[in-house]
Order: C-alpha cells, then structure tokens, then sequence
C-alpha cells in the first residue's frame, strides 16, 4: 500500500512539516507500506491556472508536462494524504492552486454536455489533516469545521468519486496541544496503515467507501483521544 502525503508550507521546520512526518512514521515500518512526501512549496509548483491550463480543459492542446507528472505521482498511491495549515478556513493557496491544475476533466472527472458528471477516482482514498491554530470551541462555535468539510470533503473529492475516509483538524495553540496533535497524527497514520483501501486502478466512479472506512469524521484534536 502506498500513501503520497502531501503538504503546503513555505518552512521545513513547520508544525504542518512536523505532523506530516508523524503520519508517515506511523503509516509506514512494515514491509508492503510505503510513503512518498510531497513539499509543493520546496518543489516550486506553480499554482497558478494558466491558458495553458485554460486551453487544454477546452480540448486545445494536450495536459503540461508538470500537470501529467502530478497525475503520475497519485495513479501510483492508494491513499491520498493532505496535510496542511488552515488558512482563512481553508486550505492555503498553494494547495488549492494544485488542486485547481491537477484534478483536471478527463482525469479526475467528466462534465458531459449530457447526463451527471463521471466521478473517476473512486480508486483514490482521502485523509484531510489541517493544522488550525484557534482553540476547538471557536471552531465549534462559528461552524467552521462543518464549513471546511463542505468547501472541501464534499466539494473537491467528493464531486471527483475520492472517498474521504478521515478528515482532522489538530490544534496548535499551545505546547499540550501541539503534543496531543502529534501524537494524533502518528495515530492517524497507523489507523490508515491498518485501513483496507480499493485497488490502484479499480476504480467503479461511485466514490463509496472502501471497506474498513465509514463516514468521513471531521474530530478537532481538543475533543480526539
């Protein structure tokens, strides 16, 4: 099983960094699990939607040489893992940005002049983990963890058929909280290494959940064990 973790923050001694080793340290240690960090701010992607970019969803000319290179990298995963600081109740720019290029028609979807839209990457499983530096009630107060899954499990992977089989925030407020986030973090990966996920290529475009999965959750680290 082979998980791409991929993270968003210009520093490499980040908290984000930090949490995104401890999920990889706990997904991998045992023959047949591998992992692969993917740092879209140390590797230089460009976020920005182009006319190249423009012209290749209308049918004009064939996918850039980097978007292809980033299909490449998730066809050959099992389980997706986006690790990232919230930004504005969001993802930053950056990660949305290589949203925005890489999930393209054709690959990741197809909007048919007619009938619903193919969701095509029911083969790719999810972990969303957000690194959120306000305090859980504020989240739970204001929405926004409800608002986060809406934008985000729902709108980017479930229009695309990709099961969301975890969605966290974990809090970094202070030291005890930053230590608890750690801790969870190494925990969610040794959760998604014990995980049954469908098959590299078996995808049936229903985007369900693969057995073992369940309901995405959405547990602030203030309220997970």
């Amino acid at each position: 099983m082979h998980a791409l973790i991929v993270t968003s923050h210009p520093d490499a001694s980040s908290f984000t960094h930090a949490v995104a080793h401890q999920v990889a340290k706990g997904f991998g240690g045992e023959s047949g699990r591998t992992t692969e960090m993917a740092d879209l701010a140390a590797e230089g992607f460009d976020p920005r939607f182009n006319a190249a970019d423009r012209a290749f969803f209308n049918g004009h000319v064939p996918a850039a040489a980097d978007i292809l290179a980033e299909q490449r990298r998730i066809d050959r995963a099992d389980l997706l893992v986006l690790v990232y600081p919230v930004y504005w109740w969001s993802m930053p720019g950056l990660m949305k940005g290589w949203i925005d290029r890489v999930f393209t028609q054709g690959w990741a979807y197809d909007d048919a002049s007619e009938g619903p839209t193919v969701k095509k990457l029911g083969r790719l499983s999810v972990q969303l983990v957000g690194i959120g530096g306000a305090d859980g009630g504020t989240y739970a107060r204001h929405g926004y963890t409800d608002a986060m899954r809406t934008q985000i499990d729902h709108g980017i992977f479930g229009y695309c058929g990709a099961p969301v089989v975890g969605s966290d925030i974990l809090l970094s407020v202070d030291a005890p909280a930053r230590e608890k986030a750690l801790r969870r973090a190494a925990e969610i990966g040794r959760n998604l290494a014990a995980a049954v996920f469908p098959r590299p290529g078996a995808s049936n475009g229903s985007g369900s959940v693969p057995a073992g999965g369940g309901e995405a959750t959405f547990r602030p680290s203030a309220t997970a064990g």
